[in-house]
C-alpha cells in the first residue's frame, strides 16, 4: 500500500487579537511550544484601535496548519483565526534596500531598476541610494538579485501582510467570542 506524501507549503494566517500588552508574546509562545517556525510576522492595529491583526506565515502541511489554527483559537486574546488562501487574498511586503552608488552612472542604473520594479527612491547620498519596494516575495527577490551586482549595504523586510479579497467577515463561531471580548458588535 502506497502512502500519500505530506506536502509542506507556506500558509498565511490572519489572526485578529486584542490590542494589549503581552498578546504577541502569547501568540509567539504558542508557536515556540509546539515547535513551529514562523517564517514571517507582521502586526498592526486595525480600523478598530482595540483590535490588532497579526499576519503569520508558517510552513506546514494541512494537518499542522489546522492544529495551529485550533490552538490559536483557544487563546482568550484571539478573536478570530483565518487562513488566507493565495487565490483569494492579497499579499504584500515592504522591502528597503540601501545600495552602494558612488558614481552618477551607477546611480542612474539603480534608478532605472527602481523604475522597472516601481520602487520608490527614499534617500540619496553621494555614496548610496535607498529604495523602498512593495510587492510579493518573487518581486523582492528579483530586485534583490539585480541590486546585488552594485553592492547591497543594508536590507530590511517588514514581513508579509495580507487581506482576503472582497468582503471580510468573522466566522459565526468566532463572532460571539469577538463580541464578548470587545463588548460591542464586531462587524
Amino acid at each position: 500500500m502506497k502512502s500519500n506524501p505530506i506536502t509542506i507549503t507556506r500558509h498565511t494566517l490572519s489572526v485578529l487579537v486584542e490590542n494589549s500588552a503581552g498578546v504577541l508574546s502569547q501568540v509567539s509562545r504558542l508557536f515556540s511550544r509546539k515547535g513551529y517556525n514562523i517564517e514571517s510576522l507582521a502586526v498592526g492595529t486595525t480600523d478598530d484601535p482595540a483590535v490588532s491583526r497579526i499576519t503569520i506565515e508558517v510552513m506546514g502541511d494541512a494537518k499542522t496548519i489546522e492544529q495551529v489554527m485550533n490552538q490559536l483559537s483557544k487563546l482568550f486574546c484571539v478573536y478570530s483565526v483565518q487562513e488566507l488562501l493565495p487565490e483569494r487574498s492579497i499579499r504584500r511586503e515592504l522591502v528597503m534596500f540601501k545600495v552602494k552608488a558612488e558614481t552618477p552612472d551607477i546611480r542612474n542604473e539603480i534608478i532605472q531598476i527602481a523604475n522597472i520594479f516601481r520602487a520608490s527612491i527614499i534617500d540619496v547620498s553621494l555614496k548610496s541610494l535607498t529604495l523602498a519596494l512593495i510587492g510579493d516575495e518573487n518581486k523582492a527577490e528579483a530586485m534583490q538579485g539585480l541590486l546585488e551586482a552594485f553592492g547591497i549595504l543594508e536590507l530590511v523586510r517588514t514581513g508579509m501582510v495580507a487581506l482576503e479579497r472582497g468582503a471580510y467577515t468573522i466566522s459565526d463561531d468566532n463572532k460571539e467570542k469577538a463580541e464578548f471580548n470587545l463588548g460591542k458588535n464586531f462587524l
